[in-house]
């Protein structure tokens, strides 16, 4: 939902030229961690509040093996299967509300320190990769329209042909920290200097995500990323609201084809915006010197539709 594969053109070019710790705030299905250049000395930490992405990761990371062992034994070739996966991930009580109730029961039944101790060990296999879920959720997607998790596709789809990527993924995943917190929480804990912070929240006023998030947490997480000591990029859907709440920030407009659309050629409109000025940072592609013209470079057309006025102030 939302997916950059097609901006990582634009993404690759706006990001600074040096930092020691990449953070994928709303890292999704992954496309920007796994599609950005490697950097030799570069922390790299991929975040999710979705717990079932974020398992599936972690499964994909440490266990790769033993989920494609599990997806092989899991067909999924009918819209009942894919109704019974897509009611068991909407109903949050038959897993995290598990580990609450279980959690809760630990303070009722035992002494300060045994709780404590129990508590401890049970928190601790919590964020152990759950690999059947991890498997039901992977073919959750796949069997999907357009990989929103939420709709029947209707064709037929061998999940054995997607084994290599799941490989793949693991060898690129393996110097990755993977995260499950919320937003503002993950910032305050790795932001430094020299730390480059990507975001790509839900989109605004969308209601195609498994995780809500209303008007005043798109306030929030801007709150929270005018005060980061390091670099920020955010990426979102194009409209009056998020420009106006963003004119502290660098403001690029853009197009992508819409993968949600049956409609041919239907395209979406997004902006990419930054804390700090590509001009002075450089860039991973070394393409800063057109970056405030209206341009079509091959790859596709993106223009410069706001510039803060203290930083115009400041170049000038």
């Amino acid at each position: 939902m939302g997916g950059k594969g097609k901006l990582l053109w634009l993404i690759n070019m706006l990001a600074p030229a040096r930092y020691a710790r990449f953070v994928d705030v709303f890292g999704g299905s992954g496309t920007v961690t796994l599609g950005r250049p490697l950097r030799r000395g570069c922390v790299e930490i991929y975040n999710d509040f979705n717990s079932n992405l974020t398992n599936l990761f972690r499964c994909v990371k440490e266990r790769p093996m033993a989920l494609l062992r599990e997806l092989g034994f899991l067909p999924l070739n009918s819209r009942d299967d894919f109704n019974v996966l897509y009611k068991f991930f909407s109903q949050q009580e038959f897993t995290s509300g598990y580990l609450e109730e279980e959690l809760e029961l630990t303070q009722v039944f035992l002494e300060p320190p045994q709780e404590e101790s129990i508590r401890r060990l049970m928190l601790e296999r919590a964020t152990l990769g759950d690999l059947r879920r991890a498997a039901d959720y992977y073919k959750l997607v796949r069997y999907s329209f357009s990989g929103s998790a939420k709709s029947f596709a209707g064709r037929p789809c061998d999940i054995r042909r997607f084994f290599h990527l799941i490989w793949e993924c693991s060898r690129r995943l393996k110097d990755v920290v993977i995260e499950n917190k919320d937003f503002q929480e993950l910032i305050a804990q790795y932001d430094r200097e020299d730390t480059f912070f990507y975001c790509d929240p839900p989109y605004f006023d969308a209601e195609c995500y498994e995780v809500a998030f209303p008007k005043p947490d798109h306030i929030r997480l801007h709150d929270a990323l005018v005060k980061c000591k390091g670099l920020v990029m955010v990426s979102y859907n194009y409209c009056p609201f998020i420009c106006e709440l963003y004119q502290d920030f660098y403001i690029f407009h853009t197009t992508r084809p819409n993968s949600m659309s049956q409609t041919v050629g239907s395209e979406y409109e997004e902006v990419v915006m930054t804390s700090y000025d590509p001009r002075a940072l450089g860039s991973d592609r070394g393409w800063q010197f057109n970056l405030f013209q209206s341009s079509e470079d091959g790859e596709g057309k993106y223009r410069l539709i706001h510039e803060p006025i203290k930083n115009k102030e400041e170049f000038q």
